[in-house]
């Protein structure tokens, strides 16, 4: 019987090990198989022997099953260095370093051998903690552990994640020539890796670190595709793109990821043209295309505006990828949906994003963003609202729209719902509710976000700093847009175009055009929105010379085309100045033909200097191109009724109510105690009107006495005077200024916002107002701020 037992345990032990030999860790039916034969070895009562508990510590940390293996583990009375090993591994790629560590020191030093230290500092490695990898190297070392190739591979890749200086390269190199490990292609791949890594590094100079980057690579007795791919990286991401071409055209073998590489570096420098030149050079030497160039290739087009070539690459994609892979038509295929978006073609976006047969949350962003861009807002909403899956950018789209769009009030509340539901806003999240401020003109709501941001950490964001700017002109604040300028650590020209239109807007024209002049000697180079936002400070402050000046060096000095909305901007600033002679010598010799732009500028001017005739003129264009605009029958009916043709007005009214033609009803808001309080013209519907009629009737006494008469001249229908006096008082802006002055704190200045051009009369009440209550009053129109102080307005009553 004993002969027999002896041989009974050797075969089983032989069999149990065969059928763990054929457990695929990966595969969930045969790690299964490991569960049952552990099974059938406890209810048979086998002792398994080292080797056996080995492997099935090894398929249990493989298959993810961590507490079976630690279990089993535990149950080993002096378990050996290879099981110990298993575990450091097995914690390492589940990212837990710590109890990867705790195994390490509970194990004793005489048993750790090379292997054991080499998952340990692989461990840190590859979880990022590369002090703690050198730390335990040095005490490798200490501890007459001899490294090996493996082991320098883990370090310096360790090295790699925070090399500052370049002795740091230079004392590791020199271990590895001593070491013996320098032939070994994985530790040289390593080495270069580290020298090209402590290139983007403060303290070094690159140019030598390159260089010796590409001598440890000539010199290799080997290479293989990394060793060419971590070179190219090196050059590329280091922006040294003209070596990295030159080192490409001496590659000995097309290795595709380099390939991709240099595209890649081309794209994002913007080098659109050279990106293309070397995909063209790919599809010629029959080299490799993935879903890396695939995707690089498709942004360079999108980004470039590209749209006919980006098309191209898309037939070529649907000719010779027949079958393509998941991995491989997911990222392309979004790729796809970005570029036609990014190229107007937002139907053709969703055509793309339909047929795909997989969608992750990328897809979904890409799609909201080509509706956001193209300003179909309900769209997005419903998309938005379909998505069952959401991150950080899908809100920050949504909300960025939504402001963009007009929806400001929606746009904040998508902001505070994104918080609610466990979403950290970002630096662009803040960016597009604080411009959701700016459209609202809600000033209060727009300092308490940018409090936020500061305690945020996000006070030096670029995108942020150029929306505040924006939030506090609009809202009356120029003082509090200029500080944020000047102590914004970084500015790009958004930043410049920003302040200078915030300054033009608030009547401060000088101030703008020494702006302008101060980004020019700081080596700024002007964009056509900067020509727009320097002709409209011009045109506010009545600056002719100067806007003349600015025009003409666009597509001078510049080389910058004027496009409609530029024309518009010049004739209307020659127009307010009441130069209709250049203005109309402008039009005629006008590249295109005169649009809607054009002869709006023009009517606006003719209503200011009372030109009828040319007012007419410009009225029958406008009839004829935009026949449902409102703002045209207006303005003629107006120009008639300042001279007196009542038949006229009423004509043009008539012509207005027999083609369905709405006027936009005039409204003017303020904020008080954050809460926004509306006014409409003759406004009975506000819960504290009658208080508000009462205190404007008591301020316009005080008024009279300063010399105050109301401007009939401004009330357009033929009525009795005080009739007309009634209408004007009733007129929305005086109605919250009134409101603001009974309810804000003494001293306080007021702030309203219209939506309509300020009436003639309530612009010369203000100045009497401001005067009597001792207060600054800030009226935003459709046009302009007005500054109202002791008795002036900023505008010097050029508006």
């Amino acid at each position: 019987m004993m002969t027999k037992n002896a041989d009974y345990i050797p075969t089983l032990a032989n069999r149990y090990a065969s059928q763990l030999q054929l457990c695929d860790p990966r595969n969930p039916i045969t790690s299964s198989l490991a569960r049952s034969v552990h099974a059938h070895m406890i209810s048979s009562g086998f002792k398994p022997r080292g080797h056996i508990i080995n492997r099935l510590i090894d398929i249990y940390c493989k298959s993810l099953n961590l507490i079976y293996a630690r279990k089993l583990f535990d149950e080993i009375p002096q378990p050996d260095i290879v099981a110990r090993t298993t575990l450091i591994a097995a914690y390492s790629a589940s990212g837990n370093v710590k109890l990867a560590r705790e195994m390490f020191n509970k194990t004793p030093l005489k048993m750790r051998d090379i292997v054991f230290y080499n998952a340990m500092i692989t461990a840190y490695s590859h979880n990022s903690d590369g002090h703690a990898a050198i730390e335990l190297f040095r005490d490798m070392r200490r501890d007459d552990v001899k490294p090996d190739n493996f082991t320098f591979t883990s370090v310096l890749s360790a090295l790699a994640l925070i090399v500052e200086e370049e002795k740091q390269c230079m004392q590791m190199h020199c271990t590895v020539v001593k070491s013996g490990t320098g032939l070994f292609t994985s530790v040289l791949n390593a080495l270069i890796s580290v020298y090209v890594k402590c290139v983007s590094s403060p303290f070094v100079s690159s140019r030598s670190l390159m260089g010796a980057a590409r001598r440890v690579f000539d010199e290799m007795p080997e290479r293989d595709e990394l060793s060419w791919t971590t070179m190219m990286t090196g050059y590329v991401k280091n922006d040294y793109l003209d070596a990295a071409r030159e080192f490409l055209d001496g590659m000995s073998e097309n290795v595709g990821v380099a390939w991709n590489a240099l595209i890649s570096g081309y794209v994002h420098r913007e080098l659109y043209q050279e990106a293309l030149e070397m995909f063209r050079k790919m599809l010629m030497l029959g080299i490799q295309l993935d879903e890396f160039t695939y995707t690089t290739v498709i942004s360079a087009c999108a980004n470039s505006g590209l749209f006919r070539l980006g098309k191209q690459v898309h037939a070529y994609l649907l000719r010779t990828e027949a079958k393509p892979t998941p991995e491989f038509s997911l990222p392309v295929n979004n790729a796809l949906v970005t570029l036609y978006w990014k190229c107007g073609k937002v139907n053709e976006a969703r055509d793309v994003f339909n047929q795909m047969p997989e969608r992750d949350l990328v897809s979904w962003n890409a799609i909201l963003s080509a509706y956001v861009s193209a300003g179909l807002i309900d769209e997005a909403k419903s998309l938005f609202g379909a998505m069952r899956e959401r991150n950080l950018l899908t809100w920050t789209v949504m909300i960025s729209g939504l402001a963009q769009n007009g929806c400001g009030e929606e746009g904040l509340k998508l902001f505070s719902q994104m918080r609610l539901e466990g979403f950290k806003p970002c630096d662009y999240a803040f960016a597009g509710a604080i411009t959701s401020c700016a459209g609202l003109g809600a000033l209060e709501n727009g300092r308490q976000l940018h409090a936020q941001l500061v305690h945020s950490g996000y006070d030096s964001s670029l995108s942020a700093g150029n929306a505040l700017i924006t939030m506090y002109a609009r809202c009356g604040v120029v003082e509090a847009a200029n500080r944020v300028f000047n102590t914004m650590p970084n500015v790009d020209s958004v930043s410049w175009n920003a302040m200078i239109a915030a300054l033009g807007q608030h009547g401060n024209g000088a101030q703008a055009i020494e702006l302008y002049e101060q980004m020019l000697k700081e080596g700024i180079l002007p964009d056509r929105i900067t020509f727009l936002t320097v002709l409209s400070a011009c045109n506010h402050a009545g600056l002719v010379k100067e806007g003349r000046r600015c025009f003409e060096t666009m597509h001078g000095p510049y080389g910058i085309p004027p496009g409609e909305d530029h024309y518009a901007r010049f004739i209307d600033l020659l127009c307010r100045a009441g130069k209709f002679s250049e203005a109309k010598d402008v039009i005629d010799s006008l590249p295109f033909k005169p649009s809607a732009p054009i002869w709006e500028a023009l009517l606006a001017g003719c209503r200011i200097h009372g030109n009828i005739d040319l007012g007419i003129q410009a009225a029958e264009q406008l009839f004829q191109l935009m026949p449902q605009h409102s703002g045209t029958y207006v303005l003629l009916s107006n120009m008639y009724a300042n001279l007196g043709r009542w038949d006229d007005a009423a004509r043009v009214r008539k012509l207005m109510r027999d083609r369905g033609v709405k006027k936009e009803p005039g409204c003017s808001w303020i904020e008080v105690e954050n809460k926004v309080h509306v006014f409409l013209v003759d406004d009975t519907a506000h819960p504290e009107a009658q208080a508000v009629y009462k205190y404007l009737e008591q301020l316009v006494l005080e008024m009279r006495k300063l010399g105050y008469v109301p401007d009939t001249k401004f009330v357009l229908h033929d009525m009795e005077s005080d009739q007309k006096e009634y209408a004007l008082s009733t007129h929305s802006e005086k109605l919250a200024v009134a409101f603001g002055l009974m309810k804000l704190p003494g001293g306080a200045t007021v702030r309203v916002l219209k939506n309509l051009r300020i009436c003639g009369d309530c612009h010369t009440a203000f100045k009497f107002m401001s005067k009597v209550v001792g207060r600054e009053i800030v009226v935003r129109d459709g046009k302009r701020f007005h500054h109202f102080r002791d008795g002036k307005c900023s505008c010097g009553d050029y508006w």
